[in-house]
């Protein structure tokens, strides 16, 4: 029998009177089993953080650069261990789970660092100006409030981590809502804050159902709100709260860019290997998968035969195998609408050049040419392991065609041109331009976020504790400057 995972309330485990079950979508198989807290604990757990807030923003840096350090270092320590839950419980191959518990490690490293140095004060002379004189402003940054950090499915444990790590840099108390559907790698963070000294109600990981989550929205003592999923989900959101500060960290459905001068044989098979991979990475399911490859002309025809070749190399199967390259989508579901997207397009006209099978929850590798511009998968984020090819006749109708789109994430371009990288970063609408490789490309120490519809603010840890607080002057009056 599978064990029941009690949540953490206000920095201690909790039970409630309901339990939900966590199971693999690759086979189906119970993986655990979570205690949902019930409305009067969710009340305790905000407020206890409600009630903490100003004594944690108090916090001694060392104090929180210590904790976050502790998180760190035990991730390390247990790295097989927590990979083989991500992947059990989420069906990503073990070579993207021990991937992720690396990126974790990080993004906890990196919260240690900044919260030693953050917040040192910008002083400004103020007599500039007669009537500044004798006067100097120093400039600090506090926390907004309590966060409420909502985590998506697909990187149950990094993205849990960039909405934690962050807020305890700041000393902004936190409340953690993990996906339904992968809650036991947040849960396993809460494990290791416990081992902490952080006070007592300065961080919460409660799964609760998403049905409940517009209550936790709507709270007035929850001033900060940290959501990363769908643009739907995430909009309605900041519609609903229109005084709350909101980072939203939403879909794309990201293009890489082949120019005309990436035409070597060398260069075309490193773009090929990459798009191939990074398009059925996570099963597809990332915000910054190749979704689109835009390619001029010149070198398309070229292109396309080694791209299909390594989407095929694709080793698909079960996710605790180290040779898998591609898992099972998050759900049956999930699969049954990338399925229905790509018959739609087939239907329309495109060519299936790969792929196109489903099996449960898992959809082979997908390659798809002559895609027409008004079907579902030509505009949405198809959140699978699908490609779409397309050829355009130089760098302006390139960087139109990646334009097109509600959404703007990340953009790659291959291309050796340093002119065209800069026309690139100047004419793209998209938060982050990856030169010489695919959009996927993310350091989790780097501003990280999108324009349009893909969202609002930045996550990237420095950026993110930006986010959570507000800049607050002080001026002194009468110093001999």
């Amino acid at each position: 029998m599978a064990a029941t995972h009690a949540f953490w309330l206000a920095g201690r485990q909790a039970t409630g009177e309901e339990t939900l079950d966590v199971t693999s979508p690759w086979d189906g198989r119970l993986v655990g089993k979570v205690a949902v807290p019930t409305e009067a604990q969710v009340e305790e757990a905000v407020a206890a953080a409600y009630a903490v807030r100003d004594e944690f923003a108090a916090t001694p840096a060392h104090v929180r650069a210590a904790a976050l350090d502790h998180v760190s270092r035990r991730l390390v320590e247990r790295t097989e261990e927590i990979a083989r839950l991500i992947s059990a419980e989420n069906g990503k191959p073990m070579k993207w789970a021990r991937g992720e518990v690396g990126r974790a490690v990080s993004v906890f490293r990196f919260a240690a660092e900044e919260s030693r140095r953050f917040n040192g004060g910008e002083a400004q002379r103020l007599d500039t100006d007669a009537g500044g004189a004798g006067r100097l402003a120093l400039t600090r940054r506090f926390p907004r409030g309590v966060v409420l950090g909502i985590a998506p499915f697909n990187f149950p444990l990094n993205l849990c981590a960039h909405k934690i790590a962050p807020a305890i840099a700041v000393g902004a108390p936190i409340i953690l809502k993990p996906a339904p559907a992968t809650p036991l790698s947040g849960l396993l963070i809460g494990e290791l804050l416990a081992e902490t000294e952080l006070p007592v109600g300065s961080w919460s990981v409660l799964p609760v159902a998403n049905d409940r989550m517009p209550t936790l929205v709507q709270d007035e003592r929850l001033p900060v709100i940290s959501f990363t999923g769908s643009d739907k989900v995430g909009f309605a959101i900041m519609d609903s709260v229109p005084r709350k500060h909101c980072t939203l960290e939403l879909g794309g459905n990201g293009a890489a860019v082949v120019l005309a001068d990436y035409a070597s044989e060398k260069d075309l098979d490193w773009a090929a290997t990459r798009i191939g991979t990074f398009s059925n990475y996570q099963g597809g399911q990332s915000c910054i998968s190749v979704q689109r490859v835009v390619a001029d002309a010149s070198l398309y025809e070229r292109l396309v035969p080694k791209i299909v070749a390594a989407v095929e190399a694709q080793v698909t199967g079960d996710p605790s195998d180290d040779a898998t390259d591609v898992g099972p989508l998050v759900s049956e579901d999930a699969a049954k609408r990338v399925e229905a997207w790509v018959d739609e397009a087939v239907q329309a006209g495109a060519r299936l050049l790969a792929g196109g099978k489903r099996d449960g929850a898992s959809y082979a590798p997908t390659v798809l040419a002559d895609v027409p511009a008004d079907v579902t998968i030509s505009c949405e984020e198809v959140f699978g392991p699908v490609l779409t090819l397309s050829q355009v006749d130089g760098e302006d109708a390139a960087f139109d065609t990646v334009n097109d789109s509600k959404y703007g994430l990340q953009a790659g371009v291959f291309t050796h041109d340093v002119q065209a990288a800069f026309r690139a970063h100047r004419a793209l609408e998209v938060g982050g331009v990856i030169v010489g490789d695919v959009p996927s490309y993310r350091a989790d120490q780097m501003p990280y976020g999108g324009v349009k519809q893909s969202g609002v603010g930045r996550e990237g840890v420095r950026f993110a504790m930006d986010d959570y607080t507000y800049e607050r002057v002080m001026v002194f009056t009468g110093l001999a400057l």
